[in-house]
C-alpha cells in the first residue's frame, strides 16, 4: 500500500495519545507522517476503551461514539484499542456473535461496521493491543479492577483478530511483532518503562512495525 500523500486518521486510546513520550513530535502518528509524507491524524483519547461501559464512562468516550466524530475524508482508519477494555473497563467479554455494543466484542462488530459505513472506499486496519506487565490477570492491570473474573489480555486480542476478520479487515497484530515485551526488564526499560505505554524509543520501534506492515498490504 502506498502511504505518501494519505490522510489517515488514527482512532486510539493513551498509548496514541501520547503517555509518556518526552516529545510529541515523537508519537508514532507523526512519526508515521514524516516517514511516509503523510496527513495523519491522532483521535488519541487517555483512558478511552472501544466498549460503552455500564456504570460510567469516567468521562471517557468510547471508541464506538468517537468514530463518527472523525474527519470524514480519510483515505486510511487505523484503530489502536482494547488494552483499556482489559484493564479497567466494566463490560463483559461476550461472544463474536454479539450484534450490540454492551459486550466488547459486540461492540468491536457495532465499531467495525460504522467504519466500513462511513469509510466505503477507504483502508481500515486494526491493531492489536501492546503486550503489558500482568497481563494474565482475568480481572484487569492489577488484579483488582474489575468485580468478577473477564479474562486475561490475549482473549481481548483473539477476540478482535477474530471479528475484523469476519469483516476483511487486516489486522496488524502488534501483540506478535511488535518486539515490546515488558516483562522482559532491558525491553521494559529501553522502550516502555511504566509497562502500559511506550516511550520515545518504543514509539520509534512501533511506527517500524506498524509502516511495514502497512506497506504489505
Amino acid at each position: 500500500m502506498k502511504l505518501e500523500g494519505l490522510k489517515i486518521n488514527v482512532l486510539g486510546d493513551s498509548i496514541t495519545a501520547g503517555s509518556c513520550v518526552a516529545n510529541r513530535e515523537n508519537r508514532f502518528t507523526e512519526r508515521m507522517a514524516r516517514m511516509c509524507g503523510a496527513e495523519v491524524r491522532n483521535y488519541g483519547l487517555s483512558g478511552s476503551r472501544i466498549t460503552p461501559q455500564q456504570q460510567s464512562d469516567d468521562g471517557h468516550s468510547n471508541y464506538v461514539d468517537r468514530a463518527m466524530q472523525m474527519d470524514p475524508d480519510a483515505d486510511l482508519i487505523l484503530v489502536f484499542g482494547g488494552t483499556n477494555d482489559y484493564g479497567h473497563g466494566d463490560a463483559p467479554m461476550g461472544q463474536p456473535g454479539d450484534a450490540t455494543p454492551d459486550t466488547f466484542c459486540g461492540a468491536c462488530r457495532v465499531l467495525f461496521e460504522e467504519l466500513l459505513t462511513k469509510y466505503p472506499e477507504s483502508q481500515i486496519v486494526v491493531m492489536t493491543p501492546l503486550h503489558r506487565l500482568l497481563e494474565d490477570s482475568p480481572r484487569g492491570d492489577n488484579g483488582t479492577r474489575k468485580p468478577a473474573d473477564v479474562a486475561p489480555l490475549i482473549e481481548y486480542v483473539n477476540n478482535l483478530k477474530t471479528i475484523a476478520q469476519r469483516y476483511a479487515i487486516p489486522v496488524c497484530d502488534l501483540y506478535s511483532i511488535s518486539g515490546l515485551q515488558p516483562s522482559v526488564e532491558a525491553i521494559r526499560t529501553r522502550y516502555i518503562p511504566d509497562g502500559l505505554h511506550p516511550n520515545d524509543a518504543g514509539h520509534a520501534k512501533l511506527t517500524e512495525k506498524l509502516v511495514s506492515f502497512l506497506r504489505a498490504l
